[in-house]
């Protein structure tokens, strides 16, 4: 089964060897994630190395997404693990300290963001260990105390999530830019950047990228990036609907119809969005997923994801082959229900638009093969994903930095890149790329779209329809222009006797 939402696989001691990112390609994956929360870059530089092989072995290109692990705020070390009871009371120091137990109801713990702490007001909330341990601010000066309100235990160096303070911390680490600079000399595609407030952080983030035209993703996991969602989509090349930390820093039961919500928002303006966390979690160590899983993939399908991740199922999980082709399955499956109508809610984005959803609405009203769409900088194939068209589409770029960021597009095939200036020969380079990967049927319809000048973006402005004729003449142009040529000679000669 074909499917046109993307699968997201994140690569780990489970996964990184070259033998298995193949089998994951084989198996369904577009895009392979490397987390810098772990490992060094001589580790990921070989997972990277690995990918780049993979892709020359199957010959098929597939994208690479280098995830910034931000500015994690957590505990300090601690002397033993707190066993925290309700009303226990927790002080932190704004100094960095060993965290003790103070009393039989007191323990004392530092953070690594203090700063943080000036910022906090009585009654609001901070959660600990990753939002397992909830508890209320009762005093902030002079020192913050919060008092526990349900049992857990902490232990060193766990996460702290504060859902009701704006801590206006710069998410961008030394250790960022330091991860950032070794993604754009190793030319990753995508950089998500993690704990994003606002749009300045995002703007922070392209700075860091120089004159590499990588493309940013907005990790959408605090509540403050929730209410500044319109801006920060106008920072960003696509969005990821962090659902992990999101969940703790908003209600639970406003998790749903927040991600429907960025979804919509993405899709309407022509970005790529992907829904992550504990998808298919308990395949970690499970070999079949749960009905729930099964059901939130297929919801995050049908919301209008391009794409849906695996992390630990696919990281250190035990069977990552078997993950990537559970959700391959489930995804190909549910797009059989899919709502293509979506589209005719869409205005268009600019003047050249109505190009695109002309495209895909011709190819579908035509039941056409494919739409063949030569593009330079992505962008006219990335509006065309926008419009959800049933007909897959095949793009060809003229170099291979873009044709491998195109693969986080939903409905989106990268086939290959071509230099050729004249239409004809493109058109001709274009079939018989399809024809060696074994998708072209030679008797059926395609919708073809170049621009004029060649090479400049944003010129998309012919549309032409191959018939089964027209891919007989264009597969043999040459030999077909050789001939013209002949007959040309032929009545030249005949005319001059």
């Amino acid at each position: 089964m074909k499917k046109k939402t993307k699968i997201l696989a994140t690569l780990g001691p489970a996964s990184n060897s070259l033998e298995m990112i193949e089998k994951l390609i084989d198996a369904g994956a577009n895009m392979f994630r490397l987390n810098f929360s772990h490992g060094s870059h001589e580790y990921h530089l070989e997972t990277l190395n690995n990918i780049r092989q993979a892709m020359k072995n199957k010959k098929k290109s597939v994208g690479v997404l280098q995830d910034i692990s931000g500015p994690k705020v957590r505990v300090g070390d601690l002397k033993e693990p707190f066993l925290l009871e309700k009303d226990d009371i927790v002080i932190f120091e704004k100094d960095e300290i060993v965290g003790y137990k103070k009393s039989d109801k007191e323990y004392v713990v530092s953070i690594n963001y203090p700063d943080i702490l000036g910022k906090i007001k009585v009654d609001e909330y901070i959660y600990l260990y990753d939002g397992t341990i909830r508890a209320r601010v009762i005093e902030t000066k002079p020192k913050v105390k919060a008092q526990i309100e349900n049992n857990g235990t902490l232990s060193s160096r766990k996460g702290v999530n504060f859902p009701n303070t704006v801590i206006d911390i710069e998410v961008i680490t030394k250790k960022d830019e330091v991860d950032i600079a070794w993604g754009v000399e190793n030319k990753v595609d995508y950089f998500a950047i993690s704990f994003v407030q606002n749009a300045k952080d995002m703007i922070t983030a392209r700075r860091l990228l120089g004159d590499y035209k990588g493309k940013l993703i907005a990790k959408i996991e605090k509540f403050d990036a929730v209410s500044n969602i319109d801006e920060i989509i106008d920072a960003s090349d696509g969005l990821m609907v962090a659902r992990g930390d999101l969940g703790i820093e908003v209600p639970y039961y406003d998790v749903p119809t927040i991600q429907k919500m960025l979804i919509k928002k993405a899709n309407a303006r022509g970005i790529p969005v992907i829904t992550a966390t504990q998808m298919l979690l308990s395949m970690t160590q499970n070999e079949r997923a749960t009905r729930a899983e099964i059901s939130d993939v297929a919801n995050a399908v049908l919301d209008g994801s391009d794409i849906v991740m695996l992390s630990e199922e696919s990281a250190v999980g035990e069977n990552p082959e078997n993950v990537v082709e559970t959700m391959h399955n489930i995804i190909a499956q549910t797009e059989k229900i899919y709502n293509h109508d979506k589209r005719y809610n869409f205005s268009y984005l600019d003047e050249f638009d109505v190009i695109q959803a002309t495209v895909t609405k011709l190819a579908d009203d035509l039941g056409a093969d494919g739409i063949l769409s030569l593009t330079s900088s992505g962008s006219s194939t990335r509006k065309m994903s926008r419009y959800r068209p049933k007909t897959p589409i095949y793009t060809f770029t003229h170099d291979k930095a873009t044709l491998n960021s195109l693969t986080a597009l939903w409905g989106v095939e990268p086939v290959g890149t071509l230099k050729e200036a004249q239409a004809s020969k493109m058109i001709q380079k274009m079939l018989r790329m399809l024809e060696k990967k074994e998708v072209l049927n030679k008797q059926g319809l395609y919708i073809a779209t170049v621009g004029y000048p060649v090479g400049i973006p944003g010129s998309t402005n012919t549309i032409k329809i191959l018939t089964s004729g027209e891919i007989e003449y264009y597969m043999n142009f040459k030999e077909n222009r050789e001939k013209a040529k002949q007959e040309k000679k032929a009545t030249n000669s005949k005319e001059e006797e």
